[in-house]
């Protein structure tokens, strides 16, 4: 069965299509002709992958599913939050958000943080929704060279590699979005 991630970012499919399994055919958006930057202008993580759910639906007619990942760091008040991606601002790289939190962070004792992904899925007009969380801590300088994003500075609790220094199999069984995404794929594998 096909289904599109309504997503341009290549990791992510290369996360979701691991863990969604031989048995779904996973689209991204340019795989279905779609160049442009789905707006997310909604102040929730739920309510960007609504947003992005809800644009592919409308205007491709097909099943989909979006997401909407978020990193919340305690001592800078929940930031970067819903803006993680464009942190450092609009089209900024990977390295630039890293970059601002380790600065914002500096000399801060407090390291605690999470990370959240939430996911919509449209499935036959319906709308279905998953969350998931892991609990880290913030490094002060990145590590490894796997992963994206804030990968490099984000330590899980009871682990002692950051994300980006784990294998994609261990990061995929533990991570925030792999914790959604197996809801996703518990839900369509029982419907």
């Amino acid at each position: 069965m096909k289904i599109v991630f309504a997503t341009h970012n290549q990791h992510k499919k290369e996360e979701a299509a691991a863990i969604l399994g031989s048995q779904w055919e996973l689209l991204a958006l340019p795989d279905i002709g779609c160049l442009t930057e789905i707006p997310e202008t909604a102040d929730t993580l739920m309510g960007n992958a609504i947003q992005k759910a809800q644009y592919v639906f409308q205007h491709y007619h097909t099943n989909c599913f979006a997401d909407d990942t978020g990193l919340e760091i305690e001592a800078l008040g929940g930031r970067p939050g819903v803006y993680s991606a464009r942190y450092a601002g609009e089209g900024c790289s990977y390295n630039d958000n890293v970059q601002k939190v380790l600065r914002e962070m500096q000399g801060l004792t407090n390291r605690k943080a999470c990370f959240k992904t939430v996911v919509t899925l449209i499935l036959d007009g319906r709308e279905y929704y998953f969350e998931g969380r892991v609990d880290g801590q913030m490094l002060t300088e990145p590590r490894g060279t796997a992963g994206f994003g804030y990968d490099p500075i984000f330590l899980p609790d009871g682990y002692d590699q950051s994300f980006a220094e784990m294998d994609a199999s261990l990061k995929n069984s533990i991570s925030h979005r792999g914790r959604a995404m197996r809801k996703l794929v518990e839900f369509l594998n029982n419907r």
